[in-house]
């Protein structure tokens, strides 16, 4: 099993919305090297949802339960981007934001720290185990 951790903004499609439908094929990711890793993501794999724009916070759980395929449709045409289908688990009891994962020795060669236009980032076990540590604790 691997980790990953997924940013979406919020008013676009937000980990609530995820809870709600419970399952969806997650498309718009099209930068090459989140795509990459999207190609290499597996059925079972964990990933965490990440909320941009003015949350800037970990909220969430979901588990990978298709691995990247071709949609039989694009919205608007197009060239088809891969998506996975992913659904949701646990809400974090306590977000984490970004700033406290910037801060984390853990995280100090994460692409999520050193990349931040990627959509489609990959957690070592360390950095997943200490994410979930820190989305106990009150700030």
């Amino acid at each position: 099993m691997a980790y990953w951790l997924l940013k979406t903004e919020p008013s676009d499609y937000s980990f609530d919305r995820l809870v709600s439908e419970k399952r969806t094929a997650w498309d718009g990711i099209s930068n090459p090297v989140a795509l990459k890793h999207l190609r290499s993501a597996g059925a079972g794999d964990r990933v965490v949802i990440y909320h941009t724009g003015s949350e800037r916070a970990a909220v969430g759980t979901a588990e990978i339960v298709r691995p990247a395929y071709e949609p039989n449709h694009h919205p608007g045409g197009g060239a088809r981007m891969p998506v996975i289908d992913v659904e949701a688990r646990e809400r974090l009891p306590v977000p984490v934001e970004l700033s406290v994962l910037k801060a984390d020795p853990v995280f100090a060669d994460s692409p999520l720290t050193r990349q931040g236009r990627l959509s489609f980032v990959p957690l070592t076990d360390a950095q997943w185990a200490r994410l979930m540590a820190l989305a106990q604790k009150k700030r």
